[in-house]
C-alpha cells in the first residue's frame, strides 16, 4: 500500500503561482510513476502531469504545458507540482496518484491504484 498526502493548495489571483506537494509513504519500494490529476466542479477528473521516480521523465497535459512543472525529491519521497501563470480555468481539486504501470497509459486515471485526498486550488479572475 502507498499512502499519499497532498498539501499546498489555496486561493490565488490569475497570473499567480502555487506549489503543491505530495508526500508518499507506506512502502519500501517507490512506485514507478507519480501523477497529478485535477477535477473541476461538474467535470471529469483529468490528467495534468506525471513523472517517473527513477529517471524523472515528465509528461504534461497540453493545457498546462509551459506553465506547470512536476518534480520529485527521492530523499523526501515527495513529488511537487509548481504551477505558474495560473488561470481561472485551473480551478479544481488537485489529486496526487501513484502507479506501478510502466506502459503508455500514464494519462489514464484507471492505471493509478493509489490516490491522495485532494487539495483545492482556486484561481480568481
Amino acid at each position: 500500500q502507498v499512502q499519499l498526502v497532498e498539501s499546498g493548495g489555496g486561493w490565488v489571483e490569475a497570473g499567480g503561482s502555487l506549489r503543491l506537494s505530495c508526500a508518499a509513504s507506506g512502502r519500501t519500494t517507490s512506485p514507478y510513476r507519480m501523477g497529478w490529476f485535477r477535477q473541476a466542479p461538474g467535470k471529469e477528473r483529468e490528467f495534468v502531469a506525471t513523472i517517473t521516480w527513477s529517471g524523472g521523465s515528465a509528461v504534461y497535459a497540453d493545457s498546462v504545458k509551459g506553465r506547470f512543472t512536476i518534480s520529485r525529491d527521492n530523499a523526501k519521497n515527495t513529488v511537487y507540482l509548481q504551477m505558474n501563470s495560473l488561470k481561472p480555468e485551473d480551478t479544481a481539486v488537485y489529486y496526487c496518484a501513484a502507479s506501478d504501470n510502466r506502459g503508455l497509459g500514464y494519462a489514464n486515471l484507471r492505471n493509478y491504484p493509489y490516490w491522495g485526498q485532494g487539495t483545492q486550488v482556486t484561481v480568481s479572475s
